[in-house]
C-alpha cells in the first residue's frame, strides 16, 4: 500500500483495482498485525458488504465520489451511525450513535469505506494512547514505544496500512505528535 487515497481511488474508479480488493489487503494487514498494535478497536462487521456494492456502482457507470471505494478509519471519539463508539470512556462503553458526526457524513458522502474505529486515550486527553477500555496502542516500528495520543491509534492504523486515511482529532498536537512518532504527516 505505497499509493495515496487519491490514486487508489482513481485505481477504483477506472476498474484497475476493485474496491474489494483494496479492502482485503487492508483487512489482511490488520489481521496479521493489529493483535500487536491495537490501532483499529471496532470493526464494521458489513464493510465487506459495502466494498461489494462499491463495485457495482463501478461496474454500472455510476458517478463516483473522489474517494469511492478507499478505506479509511475514524478516531474513536466521533459518532458513527451503527459503529460502537466510546471515547474510550468507560461509560460509553456500549454506545452506539444513530446519526453520523459531521466530518464523518462527509467522508461518507465522498466514497469512503469506513472500516472502523480507532484507538485514543480517555476523551481523548492525552498526550500518548492509553484506553481504559482497550489498553495502549503499541508504536508501529517499535512496540515498546507509544504511538503517541491522542490520535495514537489514527496514525499506527494508517502507518500499518490498515486503511489509507484516518479522521483523527487535533487541539494541541493530537494528530501531529502521532504522524510524527508514526513517520507520517498529519493534517491540524
Amino acid at each position: 500500500m505505497d499509493e495515496s487515497a487519491r490514486t487508489t481511488a482513481g485505481k477504483i474508479a477506472t476498474g484497475t483495482l476493485t474496491a474489494s480488493e483494496v479492502l482485503k489487503a487492508c483487512l489482511e494487514r490488520l489481521r496479521l498485525h493489529n493483535s500487536a498494535i491495537n490501532a483499529v478497536v471496532t470493526l464494521d462487521s458489513q464493510i465487506k458488504n459495502i466494498a461489494t456494492l462499491a463495485d457495482e456502482r463501478v461496474a454500472s457507470g455510476g458517478v463516483l465520489a473522489p474517494l469511492h471505494g478507499v478505506p479509511v478509519t475514524i478516531k474513536d471519539a466521533f459518532a458513527t451511525t451503527g459503529l460502537l463508539t466510546t471515547s474510550s470512556h468507560p461509560p460509553l462503553r456500549a454506545y452506539v450513535p444513530k446519526q453520523d458526526a459531521t466530518a464523518v457524513s462527509r467522508l461518507r458522502s465522498a466514497g469512503a469505506l469506513i472500516v472502523g474505529k480507532t484507538n485514543l486515550p480517555e476523551l481523548a486527553s492525552d498526550s500518548q494512547c492509553w484506553s481504559p477500555l482497550f489498553g495502549p496502542t503499541n508504536n508501529p516500528w517499535n512496540l515498546s514505544f507509544t504511538s503517541g495520543g491522542s490520535s495514537g491509534g489514527s496514525a499506527a492504523a494508517v502507518a500499518m496500512g490498515f486503511s489509507f486515511m484516518d479522521l483523527g482529532s487535533d487541539i494541541g498536537g493530537s494528530i501531529r505528535i502521532p504522524a510524527s512518532f508514526s513517520g507520517l504527516i498529519g493534517l491540524k
